[in-house]
């Protein structure tokens, strides 16, 4: 499967008039997927903390002709229950449906024994990582029920070794999050939901936390779109509940979509 869906090469228009939500849109996957996303006609509302790089993804997708996007700036760590109630407003007030949520957005503050945890640290990666994913999907699944070919993606990853503190322990409960999702929303109103892990990627996430490790060693986000773009589109139809974990990729693997 790890193969088939690398090579995923979505038809032209496959997202046409969908509308899609995507955290973590200003860098690496989430920036990568975003473009996509647009290049195959959806709406594609982009949600980050980082204003003038959201402003540059916009720029790039309105330059390439694909539709226009909304931007979305929004702080995982401090946003309320409120502000993600405001979000699913918008977007049914604005743009009137809702078809996906591709819920990519981490942060990994440090590398910290269970003894010497930060009470600070370990509550800050909680929230982004896992707090504010279920706030936006609770806000979201009215919507998203209401689609004729909704689907939720989460970018996860698998760190239960030592020192991965509160981020580790987020993740663990991501992956439950998502398979609870998956088995509450398998038959009528259906949500398609599943989870990527993509192994090492060369992002500012993973330059930032592994420093001794040289960033051209690991692929390109650009490389591993394809996963995304099968689960999110209709010709993943009835699978849901999928984990799918890539292995390490060459540094010079190329998604077969990629133009140049």
């Amino acid at each position: 499967m790890q193969s088939e869906l690398l090579n995923y090469l979505p038809a032209d228009g496959l997202l046409h008039e969908r509308v899609i939500v995507v955290t973590g849109a200003a860098m690496g996957i989430g920036k990568a997927v975003a473009i996509q996303y647009a290049r195959l006609g959806a709406t594609v509302v982009l949600v980050d903390k980082q204003e003038l790089m959201l402003d540059a993804v916009y720029d790039e997708i309105v330059q390439a002709g694909y539709p226009e996007p909304v931007i979305c700036k929004l702080d995982l760590a401090e946003a309320t229950s409120d502000a993600y109630s405001s979000l699913a407003l918008m977007i049914k007030q604005e743009l009137g449906r809702l078809d996906g949520l591709l819920l990519n957005a981490a942060w990994l503050g440090a590398f910290m024994a269970i003894r010497q945890h930060d009470l600070d640290l370990w509550t800050k990666m909680l929230q982004v990582n896992l707090n504010a994913n279920f706030l936006l999907v609770r806000a979201c699944l009215p919507l998203l029920e209401q689609s004729p070919d909704a689907a939720i993606v989460f970018s996860t990853d698998t760190t239960d070794r030592a020192y991965y503190g509160g981020f580790g322990v987020s993740k663990a409960a991501m992956n439950a999050f998502c398979d609870i999702l998956a088995q509450e929303y398998d038959a009528k109103p259906f949500i398609r939901v599943n989870r990527i892990h993509t192994g090492p990627v060369r992002t500012s996430l993973r330059v930032l936390n592994f420093p001794g490790e040289h960033a051209d060693s690991n692929v390109r986000p650009e490389a591993v779109v394809g996963p995304y773009l099968y689960f999110m589109g209709p010709d993943a139809a009835q699978r849901t509940g999928e984990s799918l974990q890539l292995d390490k990729l060459p540094a010079d693997f190329r998604w077969v979509g990629e133009q140049g």
